[in-house]
């Protein structure tokens, strides 16, 4: 007997690289993404990137910063993190786990983001996963210990110590002001 999986197209990376648009691909299952995200959503992913970017200026040679970059998983999986940091040579494309990635939260992307990018992300061993919640002005922060994520800041006030190879924090205060 055939299941609907028998009959669902499985795309991969050079799909992915042809298609017209802006998707995530994600085991061979494209996710159309939203025209735009909206301006504050934008507006708080440049203020979390200029923040960390100004705290690490120091140690740039081994960290830095980025905004919607493809991150290629594998054969069949891309995604595009709203802000990432590397501590580590990328080329074209990233193609090793990001160090911390932030993701802004909207009301199209909630599933996607608290459900089927956690598991990702924690499959894939990203020490750091931050959900930004614009509407609640909230920041959930999940720590990899002992392979699975625990999380370790659920606030709407105070910042957090995000510590990689080069460390940096994110204060909420001044991320909320801003917007």
């Amino acid at each position: 007997m055939n299941t609907v999986r028998d009959y669902v197209p499985h795309y991969t990376v050079r799909d992915y690289f042809q298609w017209e648009g802006d998707w995530e691909l994600i085991e061979g299952i494209p996710y159309a993404m939203a025209p735009s995200p909206f301006w504050k959503h934008q507006r708080i992913a440049f203020l979390i990137a200029k923040e960390i970017e100004e705290q690490i200026s120091d140690c740039l040679q081994k960290c830095s910063v980025a905004l919607e970059v493809d991150w290629i998983i594998n054969e069949d999986t891309v995604v595009r993190p709203d802000v990432v940091v590397v501590c580590k040579r990328v080329e074209e494309y990233l193609k090793s786990p990001p160090e911390v990635i932030f993701e802004i939260v909207s009301k199209s992307t909630a599933f996607k983001d608290e459900n089927l990018k956690f598991s990702l992300y924690e499959r894939e061993k990203v020490k750091y996963y931050a959900i930004v919640y614009p509407d609640l002005k909230k920041m959930r922060v999940f720590k990899l210990e002992r392979n699975k994520y625990e999380k370790v800041f659920d606030e709407e006030t105070g910042s957090f110590l995000f510590q990689v190879t080069c460390s940096f924090s994110i204060d909420l205060g001044k991320i909320w002001k801003k917007i």
